[in-house]
């Protein structure tokens, strides 16, 4: 039974058993498959974790691209960017730039220690440089060495000649790099530019004035266009020194200004500067003669003397005569430098530049009108203009006498600077407008507006006479053929202690053109010219101020957009008549 029940279990082993094998066989191939699932998650990290660096470093690249950038580049134009702003003249051309330059340095305490500064002696030191700036004053520059004292021992070098100090092999003798302000264009428009001195900034003209733009951080990127037209200016200097040197004369000054705008074209004071090499001992011939110096300026005030009687209704028939003879003032009179006759009218007056009528036109005009023409004119006050240089008229104080009136109206009694001067013209001839003068570049669109001076029809028949005077008077040798000048000669004694010296003239010439459109006053001051072969031995305007103002204006005209053109003129077949009759 037991064997039996054996027997008889014995088949059912095999289902005991069976389960057995493949259990084993699922658990391996179940650790694969979970192992195969860790390996596969274990990569997929890695993936994405991979996947999160780089994102991460994208993202930091992206950010300091677009942030991080930006300092540097700020940083990049600070190196870049001058620490003094550049000047230009109107078009562009460049007046004044900053540049990178090496200065001679002598520091004592280069060694670190108590000993010599120096290597070798300051005797070799110095004989040793002398080979490199041949005009080094030996002894000088080796008590210098000597002192221990630390300083420059030149303010600017050349790069080749920083190699040379540096093959010394001093330390003591350093080369800082500095800023230089250079002034390409020379002693052109000193007086307009002024010049910058290390540590103090600028010094005179414009340079002073625009002191704060030049130096902005934000401004000094753009460069600051001033009015004057280098051009011009080169001209304008040019024929200048002509007549200054053929009369021998001590001093010039010339002004072109636009009639329209109140911009000078071009301003020039002789003797010039060099503003490339004034420095903190500053520099000779700095006055400017165009803005500072005040002159009785002689017959060019009697345009305006006669313009102001024109408009009060004091001259109202040109064709009317008057009493050409000597005025009586007291002990003394008023006379012409020769007779012309017993009587004249305005247009003959100025042709001759007559002094007698003029002071009966004064003199009828009477002292308050014409003072107050003089005030329009901005005769009582320092010259409109940025620069620091502006000299205060000689005005006559309180009420004027009748000899007062009488003398400023031939321009004797008020001393005023040229560019008084050139601002009278310019609103003589522009139609009645007086307009502050400047030397920055005007927008078209914002001018200013000024103010009304004289009618009109003053002007109108002011630019007639003022042409006649140049076709058959004192201004002929100022006429420039197709450019229409109108223009008024000026000769006046000086005056100096004890009163005026006759041995020394001031000669000018204010011209305007072309007279039918006026778009360019010209003055030109002569001091002190002498009689010479090139003047034909006078000292007067005539043969001194104008011929430089008839040989500036054929230079300058077409560079200021003005051609010559022979076919048209202002029309004065009204007035010739009146001219002519007196022959």
């Amino acid at each position: 039974m037991n064997i039996m029940a054996a027997h008889s279990a014995a088949p059912q082993t095999p289902l005991s058993v069976t389960p057995v094998i493949p259990a084993g066989r699922m658990a391996g191939a179940g650790l694969r498959a979970q192992l195969l699932w860790l390996a596969r998650v274990r990569v997929l990290w890695l993936l994405v974790g991979f996947a999160l660096i780089a994102l991460i470093a994208l993202l930091r690249i992206a950010s300091l691209g677009l942030v991080g950038q930006a300092p540097e580049r700020t940083s990049l134009e600070d190196a870049l960017l001058p620490p003094r702003g550049e000047i230009t003249d109107r078009n562009g051309a460049p007046l004044a730039r900053a540049f990178p330059a090496y200065a001679l340095w002598f520091d004592p305490a280069a060694m670190g220690d108590s000993g010599s500064p120096l290597v070798r002696s300051p005797q070799e030191v110095a004989q040793a440089l002398k080979a490199i700036f041949p005009d080094i004053d030996v002894a000088r520059m080796a008590r210098r060495l000597a002192s221990g004292k630390s300083g420059y021992l030149r303010r600017r070098i050349l790069p080749e000649e920083a190699n040379r100090v540096f093959s010394l092999g001093e330390i003591a003798l350093e080369i800082p790099r500095e800023t230089d302000r250079y002034y390409p264009q020379g002693t052109l428009a000193a007086h307009v530019l002024g010049y910058v001195v290390e540590d103090k900034g600028g010094q005179l003209g414009m340079e002073q004035v625009l002191q704060d733009r030049l130096s902005h951080p934000d401004q000094r990127v753009d460069p600051v266009a001033l009015s004057i037209d280098v051009r011009v200016q080169g001209a304008l200097e040019d024929e200048l020194r002509r007549g200054m040197l053929a009369t021998n004369a001590i001093g010039a000054a010339g002004i072109v200004l636009d009639v329209d705008t109140g911009e000078v074209m071009a301003m020039a004071s002789l003797p010039e500067f060099d503003p490339n090499t004034a420095g903190a001992a500053g520099a000779v011939n700095v006055f400017n003669r165009a803005t500072n110096g005040v002159y009785e300026l002689g017959s060019t005030f009697k345009p305006l003397t006669v313009a102001a009687a024109i408009d009060a209704g004091v001259v109202r028939d040109l064709a009317r005569q008057w009493n050409a003879a000597p005025v009586p003032v007291g002990s003394r009179s008023i006379k012409d430098s020769h007779s012309m006759g017993p009587s004249l009218n305005v247009p003959q007056a100025l042709v001759h530049s007559s002094n007698t009528v003029t002071a009966r036109v004064a003199d009828e005009l009477g002292p308050e009108r014409l003072r107050r023409a003089m005030i329009d004119l901005g005769m009582d006050r320092r010259p409109f203009i940025e620069l620091p240089a502006k000299g205060r008229p000689i005005w006559p104080q309180g009420a004027w006498s009748r000899v007062t009136n009488m003398t400023v109206g031939f321009g004797h009694g008020l001393a005023v600077t040229p560019l008084h001067l050139a601002s009278a013209y310019a609103a003589m001839v522009n139609g009645g407008i007086w307009r502050p003068t400047t030397l920055m570049k005007v927008d078209p669109t914002n001018v200013p507006q000024g103010r009304r001076v004289f009618k009109e029809s003053t002007s109108s028949k002011m630019r007639q006479m003022l042409r006649m005077i140049s076709l058959y008077g004192t201004g002929r040798s100022a006429d420039a053929p197709g450019y229409r000048v109108g223009g008024k000669t000026g000769s006046a004694e000086k005056a100096g202690v004890g009163g005026y010296n006759k041995t020394a003239l001031v000669s000018s010439f204010a011209a305007a053109f072309p007279m039918d459109a006026p778009r360019y006053v010209v003055v030109v001051v002569v001091d002190e010219p002498k009689g010479t072969i090139a003047s034909s031995f006078q000292r007067t305007a005539a043969f001194t101020s104008a011929p430089i103002v008839g040989k500036l204006v054929p230079r300058i005209g077409p560079m200021l957009g003005v051609q010559p053109d022979d076919s048209r003129d202002v029309d004065i077949s009204d007035l010739r008549y009146l001219v002519d009759k007196g022959k």
